[in-house]
């Protein structure tokens, strides 16, 4: 049976990216795809990734400030090149402090974007804190932004399905794909994006390298007639609520 390769006729794509770069490491196709469809994508950076990830510009001798705005300007390029818009809250990061009036900045971003898909990082990584708590951040703000009584311009959210994007060492994040998304035919524009990033020159590899090894396991879970070959790539996610559907598929 084909895979699914359907998409909502409507409706915005939102992914919460604790740092600046998460997002293009590990959703890029998945931004790219939706924006080709027409749909509104938008990533909402909780942090610069200032402190954490950002090696390369310190060691360069930049100062703090400048770090965030060399960041700013990375992601926005990359976020460009996908076809998304993207907002940063300038939360800080190593430690991303969990905080009620965060948690109320993303609420009020969900009421606005009225998402029909939203992507995250998954619950558990014991290399990074700043990934879970941001998880932890993502899923109360979609409770908070369905309640009815929650003070925050918009309506109501609905249900939108929430998948966790690929963290960087899955094997110890006890991170399970269940859904894998062929990228092939945008992968060209999430390489430019990963490009953009040039205080993460070393991720650029291993990202390409990640997406041909699940474009392996795509081809493997479809069967041998769709016309898939081996520059198939992908990304891997897992879904966090169940699927609602007349149809097993």
């Amino acid at each position: 049976m084909p895979p699914n390769t359907s998409s909502p006729s409507e409706g915005s794509l939102l992914v919460i990216s604790a740092h600046a770069g998460d997002f293009v490491w590990r959703a890029g196709g998945a931004i790219a795809l939706a924006a080709e469809r027409g749909q509104r994508a938008k990533v909402l950076c909780l942090s610069f990734g200032e402190r954490g990830e950002s090696a390369r510009a310190w060691r360069d001798g930049l100062g703090l400030g400048e770090i965030k705005e060399l960041r700013r300007t990375e992601a926005s390029s990359a976020a460009a090149a996908l076809g998304a818009e993207i907002e940063f809250l300038d939360a800080g990061d190593y430690p991303l402090i969990e905080t009620p009036e965060l948690v109320d900045r993303i609420v009020r971003v969900y009421r606005e974007v009225d998402p029909a898909v939203v992507l995250t990082h998954p619950p558990a990584d014991p290399y990074n804190g700043d990934h879970p708590a941001a998880s932890r951040m993502a899923l109360q703000a979609r409770v908070l932004a369905q309640a009815i009584g929650y003070e925050a311009p918009g309506e109501p959210l609905g249900a939108p399905p929430v998948f966790f994007f690929e963290p960087h060492q899955p094997e110890q994040c006890d991170f399970k794909p269940n859904v894998l998304l062929d990228i092939t035919s945008v992968f060209d524009r999430k390489r430019k994006a990963m490009e953009c990033l040039a205080a993460q020159q070393h991720m650029w590899d291993y990202y390409t390298d990640l997406a041909k090894r699940r474009g392996v396991q795509l081809k493997r879970n479809t069967g041998p007639n769709l016309g898939l070959t081996h520059a198939t790539m992908a990304e891997a996610y897992v879904r966090l609520y169940p699927e609602a559907t007349g149809t097993l598929a």
